[in-house]
């Protein structure tokens, strides 16, 4: 089995476990316990916990500008390389005055976030790890978390706040 076949094996039972754990999980932000993997997060205004907390795995084989569909938004560059579906998509059921979402990993990882508005792509908002901050309208966003080497996949925690 070449390299390439048994990461891509790798990552596809990954994904099955992550699946299976998160089909059942609608997390609705004040009420919720525990952070999904890979999930699909709903918040309205003063949600709670804050931050809220998501963990999920950057990466995968296409070029973050494809997905984009440019190399550069206002709020950073396209990079990176990430998977063909969103990691998490983010339903808003409020506008935010404010909301600042913020990425840390071990390695460097980009973001791509696409909604009501537009899309932004983010790289290095802190350290090596992206973010994107600002006011929000509200419906559904879908968001990517990319790796600068195709193919390979790191943990991440992603965090939502609305605290300045």
């Amino acid at each position: 089995m070449s390299k390439i076949a048994l990461n891509q094996g790798i990552r596809l039972s990954l994904m099955i476990v992550t699946l299976g754990i998160t089909s059942g999980i609608h997390a609705v932000a004040d009420a919720q316990q525990a952070s999904p993997i890979f999930g699909d997060i709903t918040i309205k205004r003063q949600f709670s916990p804050d931050p809220l907390t998501i963990r999920g795995m950057s990466g995968g084989s296409v070029p973050g500008s494809k997905v984009a569909g440019r190399s550069k938004t206002p709020t950073g560059p396209c990079t990176g390389f990430v998977d063909e579906t969103p990691g998490h998509t983010l339903k808003l059921t409020s506008g935010f005055d404010y909301l600042k979402l913020v990425v840390q990993s071990p390695q460097d990882t980009t973001m791509i976030v696409k909604g009501p508005g537009g899309t932004w792509c983010n790289d290095d908002y802190e350290g090596k790890n992206p973010g994107i901050v600002g006011e929000w309208l509200p419906g559904n966003y879908q968001i990517w978390l990319g790796s600068y080497e195709k193919d390979k996949y790191f943990p991440y925690t992603l965090q939502i706040t609305q605290v300045k």
